[in-house]
């Protein structure tokens, strides 16, 4: 099962009153594990970047001058290729979601639907509910090593959500499974009996073998015989 684990930085947070994406980060998921595929990007966003965006994420507006525009097909149109039909996970997806496809629509390409998108954070607050579930919560809660966040980064963040994805998911030993579904992540880690075999696999010894080994056990068991007959003449 192929996944892609996404985040956006934004210049603002109201993707519909004029905010834009200055960061696009993705990490390829498969069967719960990253495969070290990724895809990042920064964006000329047209307009200038929030003190609050500054502070959270170092992104200025100078670091984004000669940047590509999302339109432009190495933002764009890679972004799509490297998505593909796979679903996307984002923490907190209906913002990501939200800006993807504004970005998307201004670019002249079709948004994606809301049923590919899966929302981490509402996954967390099904599992623990009453916890907190933000990013930093969840990898604390998981040990995932978050040290390098000094800033909000969109791929940085998609790499800590593949690993706090995977543990939302019934940890590492859940992707080595045998019994893990491939075209499911959401099987609530429910065991399944393995099936009988519907007839017997026909046996590959062959009948000279057979008579050899019951030759070799013949020839075991002799002195064992020839004791036994010993014991019963001297009594």
């Amino acid at each position: 099962m192929r996944e892609i684990m996404f985040d956006v930085e934004t210049t603002g947070l109201f993707h519909d009153q004029g905010d834009r994406i200055i960061e696009v980060g993705a990490v390829e998921v498969k069967n719960f594990m990253p495969t070290g595929e990724t895809f990042q990007s920064y964006v000329d966003p047209g307009r200038s970047v929030s003190e609050e965006t500054i502070k959270i994420t170092g992104i200025t507006d100078d670091m984004l001058v000669g940047q590509p525009k999302f339109e432009d097909p190495e933002i764009a149109d890679k972004l799509l290729e490297f998505i593909g039909d796979a679903r996307i996970v984002a923490h907190n997806a209906k913002f990501d979601r939200g800006f993807l496809n504004m970005e998307l629509k201004k670019a002249g390409r079709r948004p994606i639907p809301d049923d590919r998108w899966l929302d981490s954070a509402a996954m967390a607050r099904s599992k623990f509910p009453g916890s907190p579930v933000s990013l930093d919560a969840l990898c604390k809660r998981f040990n995932v090593n978050a040290e390098a966040r000094t800033f909000h980064g969109a791929l940085l963040d998609s790499q800590l959500l593949a690993e706090v994805y995977l543990e939302l998911n019934g940890g590492r030993h859940r992707s080595f499974s045998f019994d893990a579904r491939e075209d499911d992540g959401m099987d609530g880690g429910k065991r399944r009996a393995a099936k009988q075999r519907p007839s017997p696999l026909k046996s590959l010894i062959t009948a000279d073998e057979i008579f050899r080994h019951r030759a070799f056990i013949d020839d075991l068991d002799a002195p064992s015989r020839w004791f036994e007959r010993s014991l019963q003449e001297d009594a």
